[in-house]
């Protein structure tokens, strides 16, 4: 069977186009994207409100979502020094300490509601958590990673499961700490995950790759042999790391060997599209050159980085080595796509001091090419054909709301717009497909209810512990 949708406007990957006519098939594939279609099929549904691609997100922690808020306050430091990402993360592992299979599941799927009643329709989970809280492995090893297949499936939304590889505790191997007791695992003991991961991942359509944590985390031996048994898998799954995300970091990489981070990893691993430098902040002049032409996607979370104090990526540099880049929400302190690109355009606009800084010459409404950007890098990143309307790739969209006051009278762009800079952002979405099913109806999924009472239970249980 074919099923249908009329836009009057949507965003194509070559710009806004009038009067497009979408058709999919039963596996939710685009087989055609029409525009300047004069007449539509009889009995043809149209869109309320424009129609905008939806959006991947390439970098999620989903527990962190139940930890969003609490950590907002001056720590006293046994050192005496500023609150940073590094007090932050003990913070971070001490919830993470307490997690079970029922309560990560909840936090997931709540979150996963949330991300698509807020434009996302495709999630990157970057699952580090694997073991008891003792650090022992569950009977079954894949707990944990199951379920968040689970939670996936229930919410509707497209993903990427990235199993996390994450053996030291810094440069050079340097042995784990006890809050790191739930992610350690082996090179052998992570091939053996991804093997045991790759049946349920295809049955639900889901994409599976490697996450090694960070340079500091896997040492290089570890890397390689890991990278090695990925390829023997699956050689185009996709890759993804931390990197470059602290000055400390760098600092740390150059005393270890020498290099700072992205230059290391470009002169010892073949990075290339399957890659993902997640936040990779901190580079020179060299390495963004090198970096972008490797082909890999610079994963931005503007949120979390702002949340965190890591800094501002230098995307015009980026972009003119011609870097792909897509967004992500990371910890969850924010979940909302077109927040994501506000606070980017924002910090470019803080950084150079000018505005508009990510529009282009292709596509000069700034709005617009971010989202098609994002999209596109985040499509690369997720490994799956989520890039947009066009024919052979999933009918992911979202509507916006025409009605809504800050876009009500706009032309399709300027309401795009409006939807990223002026409105409470999701609030201007109206509607979410994700594989040609509708998951969200006048702004809201099915189970919104159900599954934000059960993510608040999870959080609440936890911070009774």
């Amino acid at each position: 069977m074919t099923h249908t949708l009329f836009a009057p406007q949507a965003l194509l990957p070559t710009g806004w186009a009038q009067d497009v006519l979408l058709t999919w098939n039963d596996q939710g594939q685009l087989t055609q994207v029409q525009p300047d279609t004069a007449t539509p099929p009889e009995g043809t549904a149209t869109a309320a409100g424009p129609l905008i691609p939806g959006m991947p997100n390439l970098h999620s922690h989903a527990f962190q979502r139940a930890l969003a808020g609490l950590t907002e306050y001056r720590g006293q430091n046994a050192d005496g020094s500023q609150d940073s990402f590094w007090s932050w993360r003990t913070l971070m592992y001490r919830f993470a300490a307490k997690l079970g299979p029922e309560q990560l599941e909840a936090i997931a799927y709540g979150l996963y509601v949330e991300m698509l009643e807020a434009g996302y329709t495709a999630v990157c989970e970057f699952h580090y958590v694997h073991h008891d809280p003792s650090g022992r492995p569950y009977a079954d090893d894949a707990t944990l990673a199951r379920a968040l297949l689970r939670a996936a499936r229930r919410a509707g939304i497209g993903m990427t499961l990235l199993p996390v590889l994450y053996q030291a505790s810094g440069f050079g191997g340097l042995p784990p700490h006890e809050g790191q007791r739930r992610f350690i695992r082996s090179t052998d003991s992570m091939l053996r995950l991804l093997e045991t991961l790759k049946p349920p991942c295809d049955a639900q359509g889901a994409r599976l790759g490697l996450a090694p944590h960070s340079l500091r985390a896997v040492p290089p031996e570890a890397l390689r042999e890991a990278l090695a048994g990925l390829d023997a898998i699956d050689p185009t799954a996709p890759i993804h790391i931390h990197i470059a995300e602290q000055t400390q970091e760098v600092d740390a990489c150059v005393a270890w060997s020498g290099q700072r981070p992205v230059a290391w990893l470009l002169d010892h691993a073949e990075v290339n599209t399957r890659w993902c430098l997640v936040h990779a902040t901190h580079m020179d002049a060299h390495e963004y050159a090198r970096a972008a032409a490797s082909g890999a996607v610079a994963g931005l979370c503007p949120s979390t980085e702002g949340n965190l104090g890591d800094g501002i990526f230098d995307l015009p540099a980026w972009v003119a080595g011609a870097g792909r880049w897509g967004i992500g929400s990371d910890s969850h302190t924010c979940v909302n796509a077109a927040e994501e690109l506000m606070l980017l355009e924002y910090g470019q606009r803080l950084a150079t001091r000018q505005r508009n800084v990510c529009a282009s010459a292709a596509q000069p409404q700034v709005a617009s090419a971010m989202a098609l950007a994002a999209v596109q890098g985040g499509a690369q990143a997720a490994g799956r054909a989520v890039g947009g309307l066009a024919t052979g790739q999933q009918a992911d969209f979202a509507v916006l709301d025409a009605q809504h006051p800050s876009l009500q009278g706009l032309n399709a762009a300027d309401m795009l717009s409006a939807h990223v800079f002026a409105s409470h952002r999701s609030s201007a979405i109206d509607a979410v497909w994700v594989a040609g099913q509708h998951r969200v109806h006048g702004g809201r999924h099915a189970d919104s209810a159900g599954a934000i009472a059960g993510l608040v239970q999870a959080r609440s249980a936890l911070l009774s512990q």
